[in-house]
């Protein structure tokens, strides 16, 4: 709960900090954005490459596995 509470607290101050009439960082959040979104991408893509690859092992050990099941069930 007290997570929850200080996460709603940064959101707040996040979006007052944004507003012209907070601390009228408008401007400067939307040029690191624009900055730091093809870095964003870039990590993302790595991330699914390696899940994928993940996933394909697994599928793989799983099909390995299931093959000697199989062929017991067929006896």
């Amino acid at each position: 709960m007290k997570a929850f509470i200080l996460g709603i607290i940064i959101l707040f101050g996040v979006v007052f900090s944004v507003l012209p009439a907070g601390l009228g960082w408008g401007m400067d959040v939307l040029v690191f954005l624009k900055g730091a979104l093809p870095v964003i991408a870039a990590f993302i893509g790595l991330i699914s490459v390696f899940i994928g690859i993940a996933d394909i092992k697994d599928m793989n050990e799983a099909k390995k596995e299931e093959g000697p099941v199989q062929k017991e069930v067929e006896k």
